[in-house]
């Protein structure tokens, strides 16, 4: 979905949350080295800058030019566009070679993937053993009642308009996502 939010990047940028830092000091002490992190989708940043606070160096990548133009700048981020058009060799090479990359991170952006494309790189990439990759999003947001009657209803009668196969699976909280890399025993930490 290569520029899908190109129009709008300033006001993803202010309309994005920020994630609790205990997820990333979490997903930090999972891993053994803390060389290298890959922001996947990264967009304007927002989860690449706590990454940063564990990890030397992470490479930021997303294929929108307009939301990387709008991310904030860090001296231990790469950001990196990554057309489409790149092949998976371009991309493993770009981010830092295989087996080199010990944590992958993607927030609120996998279901808008080429997921058998995205895994196998990812399993190219990932440091042996001990690689995490960890994907999260959000769906509704609980605002009131009368608000929430709106959103679902929104949600329910515009979900089919939506064009990619795997839209359906941030709308059911990854619940179906097909994932095939090891449970770590973090999955679903937010669904409380």
């Amino acid at each position: 979905m290569a520029g899908l939010f190109d129009k709008q990047a300033d006001l993803y940028l202010d309309a994005r949350p920020n994630y609790p830092s205990e997820w990333f000091s979490k997903l930090a002490d999972l891993t053994d080295h803390h060389g290298l992190a890959w922001d996947a989708a990264t967009g304007n940043g927002q989860a690449a800058l706590a990454v940063a606070e564990h990890y030397e160096s992470v490479v930021a990548t997303d294929v929108s030019e307009s939301q990387l133009k709008l991310a904030t700048p860090h001296p231990k981020i790469n950001y990196r566009h990554t057309p489409t058009s790149m092949t998976d060799d371009e991309l493993v090479e770009l981010i830092g070679g295989e087996n080199s990359v010990d944590l992958i991170t993607v927030a609120q952006g996998v279901h808008w993937f080429d997921l058998p494309r995205f895994y196998s790189v990812a399993t190219r990439l990932l440091r042996k053993p001990g690689g995490i990759i960890a994907v999260w999003g959000y769906n509704d947001v609980i605002v009131s009642p009368e608000f929430d009657a709106v959103q679902y209803r929104l949600h329910a009668t515009t979900l089919s308009f939506w064009k990619y196969p795997y839209i359906q699976h941030i709308f059911d909280s990854y619940e179906a996502l097909p994932f095939p890399f090891e449970n770590v025993g973090m999955g679903s930490e937010g669904s409380h």
